[in-house]
């Protein structure tokens, strides 16, 4: 058996300390492993070094064979030195701290002393780095560069050019992370500027992260400006639940006020990054519309009551509906609020429970590990070590930001090979190796076309199915030499399944995926997608999913219907259907935060906190399973999904009720045991991956069922 290429380690001298470091790592690396610090502003350990700020200055010397040191006539940029042998490297000499503070002296000439009122003062590197290595006093008289202030380059990010000291992180990021290339730098010298192209608007759907990564008050948030100081704020650890993806945030509030979402470095899932939805689509937590009591209708109006009296109504009308009670519930709820719920709906003995809004129709024999076996799937930081990646009918950028970020930068910095089908044109085409582009409504043929170029689909015809995709011959060849081997990954995302044609463009891929012991990644598109899969809030027949509940609705064989952040008219694409549905049933009771259009028709409205109003756990599109703790305090008598469903439960059948969400979490272990490395007293920090469970995949099984198309 071949060894494992173990990787070449040198040893460097800093500060007369002896290290063993990988070759070639980069000395502002290295110095990190000792606990020392080497100021920056250029440099960002996820891109290129570029050494522009020369503010990481070193001395630098090698061992000679006598035991001497010979030093380097000029000083280093840590930032771009790369270890070697018998390097010796000094941070802490009189020279290198007088060539720090004459750097900074120089950025400050033009630098505008308004730490007062930017937005970044108290968290500000420049400001930082000033009062450690700077000069104290400043020898510069003459006036200062002007420039037009508070220039918005988009919805979100507004520049303050006399700020900008020209460090090149913002145009980096989107030359070499998001890969829009929308920023560039202007002009030269002291007219240099970042900017967008003809100064159109800055629209990337990363575009936050530069507010983060700029050293300075020059890129700031146009919904966070002049709202706070960092000292004013408190900061927790939290989840983002807007997207799919997991991504780990620093949530900042003050007095118990949402203010702004920062990154959080989780390396396994968003590294440090955002997406714009992500970062300034967290408002909803100050809508002034909330709701903060339970209402009940009386008559054409709405009046207050109280929790007993609403859940003792409430209770007696499910109790009374039995079967035909149905519960239509949002796969933005935590798992605790999920399986509470649908505890609720098992007592009452209904199976009219559906959670899916969007995207992924498909009955239980549809699915394809009960068709065919299950594929394995890859995680979010797996992609970007394939040897090659389908994206097929998705946005990758906008239905899973953090996939598509891990995709590019396989491709930048480890030259995967994409491929990318879709009916239109998407953010990946930018970097995609060979583009497919079928005919809408041909996902199907497009991907039999696909699946018989790789060998996994004999009985199709490959030139039949190209030409009724639309795909050129020779392109779906290209791809198919790209896309043989195991390590390859096919993503694509719920929003494929909201047609016939979709659901058989899923099945042929999961099938192909499985025959070539590829990875399928499968993924949702919400926050807690997998989570209501993995517990059954989605039905095993089509007689109770969600468009089928509200046909029974409007025919009236429904009596009670449950909505639970969920709303039928401002959600589904069968709007017509859900109005006649609402109409039609006659108790109506709704759990949400804020009322949307169906709540004219509800007969009872109940306040639901949101996901940093609770304690609870989220699974993601990649299953891996995360806390979000409470952060702030639920509005009025808003309760939590989990709370509202056992005080339900408690007056349907009294008992000894769960006292908090810990407890939910076990029970939930116990009835579904993937979860038994989710409960609270076990559950990393870092999130826990549900095993994925299963038949194993079965080739003739996958030939004997492959869709049949016409």
């Amino acid at each position: 058996m071949a060894s494992v290429a173990q990787e070449q380690m040198v040893t460097i001298t800093i500060n007369d300390i002896e290290i063993q470091v990988p070759k070639d790592e980069l000395i502002d690396e290295s110095v990190k492993r000792l606990g020392l610090d080497v100021p920056i502003f250029c440099y960002h350990p996820r891109m290129k070094p570029v050494g522009m700020c020369r503010m990481c200055l070193v001395e630098v010397g090698f061992k000679q064979a006598d035991g001497t040191v010979r030093k380097m006539p000029k000083p280093q940029a840590a930032c771009t030195l790369p270890a070697g042998d018998n390097m010796v490297i000094y941070t802490d000499t009189e020279s290198i701290h007088r060539d720090r503070k004459g750097v900074l002296e120089f950025l400050l000439i033009n630098h505008p002393l308004d730490c007062p009122i930017c937005d970044r003062g108290g968290e500000c590197p420049l400001q930082n780095n000033t009062l450690s290595y700077g000069p104290s006093t400043s020898r510069f008289l003459e006036v200062k560069r002007h420039a037009p202030k508070a220039f918005p380059l988009s919805q979100y990010v507004t520049l303050d050019l006399e700020r900008c000291i020209q460090c090149g992180r913002c145009v980096r990021f989107t030359e070499e992370i998001s890969g829009d290339s929308q920023l560039a730098f202007r002009f030269r010298g002291a007219e240099m500027q970042p900017s967008t192209f003809q100064l159109t608007d800055f629209e990337s759907r990363f575009s936050g992260n530069v507010i983060e990564i700029c050293p300075v008050g020059a890129l700031t948030s146009a919904r966070y400006r002049f709202r706070a100081r960092p000292w004013d704020l408190e900061t927790q650890p939290g989840i983002c639940t807007v997207t799919p993806c997991g991504t780990n945030v620093w949530f900042d509030y003050r007095s118990q006020k949402f203010v702004r979402i920062n990154g959080r470095t989780h390396e396994d899932v968003n590294e440090e990054w955002t997406a714009d939805r992500c970062k300034f689509g967290h408002d909803f937590y100050n809508d002034s519309n909330r709701v903060t009591a339970p209402n009940k209708r009386q008559g054409a109006e709405y009046i207050r009551t109280s929790w007993s009296d609403a859940n003792k109504e409430i209770a007696t009308l499910l109790q009374e509906s039995g079967s035909s009670a149905a519960l239509l519930i949002s796969q933005k709820v935590s798992n605790e609020g999920l399986f509470s719920a649908k505890a609720l709906f098992n007592q009452i003995g209904s199976q009219s429970v559906d959670s899916r809004a969007t995207g992924d129709y498909i009955n239980a024999d549809g699915r394809s590990e009960n068709k065919f076996g299950s594929t394995r799937s890859s995680q979010i930081a797996d992609l970007e070590h394939q040897a090659g990646v389908l994206i097929f009918g998705t946005n990758l950028a906008e239905e899973q930001p953090m996939s598509f970020l891990r995709v590019r930068k396989g491709w930048f910095q480890r030259g995967m090979k994409v491929v990318v089908a879709t009916s239109t044109a998407t953010e990946a085409d930018t970097f995609a190796h060979t583009i497919l582009r079928y005919n809408p409504g041909t996902e199907h043929f497009a991907a039999a076309a696909i699946a018989s170029a790789l060998g996994t689909a004999s009985d199709v015809n490959f030139a039949d199915a190209c030409a009724k995709s639309g795909f050129d011959q020779a392109a779906v060849k290209v791809a198919a030499e790209i896309l043989k081997g195991e390590s390859v990954t096919t993503i694509t995302t719920h929003s494929l399944t909201t047609s016939n044609e979709g659901v058989a463009a899923y099945q042929i891929l999961a099938g192909s995926a499985g025959n070539l012991s590829q990875a399928f990644n499968y993924m949702g598109l919400d926050c807690n997608t997998t989570g209501a899969m993995a517990l059954g809030l989605v039905p095993k027949s089509d007689d109770h999913n969600t468009k089928t509940i509200l046909e029974s609705c409007a025919a009236g064989k429904i009596k009670t219907l449950v909505l639970v952040d969920f709303d039928p008219i401002d959600d589904l694409p069968f709007k017509q259907i859900a109005e006649q549905a609402l109409e039609s049933v006659e108790n109506l009771i709704l759990i949400t935060s804020t009322p949307g259009t169906s709540a004219a028709y509800a007969t009872h409205i109940l306040p639901m906190a949101l996901p940093a109003e609770q304690d609870g756990t989220y699974t993601s599109s990649e299953f891996r399973v995360q806390r979000m703790k409470q952060i702030l305090n639920p509005p009025g008598e808003a309760k939590a999904v989990w709370r509202i469903f056992t005080e339900l439960s408690l007056r349907i059948k009294p008992g000894t009720p769960a006292f908090n969400p810990s407890e939910i979490m076990d029970s939930i272990a116990k009835t579904h045991p993937e979860f038994a490395g989710a409960t609270y007293n076990v559950l990393p920090s870092t999130g826990f991956i549900l095993p994925q469970s299963g038949k194993p995949f079965d080739p003739k099984a996958f030939a004997g069922s492959f869709p049949k198309l016409s």
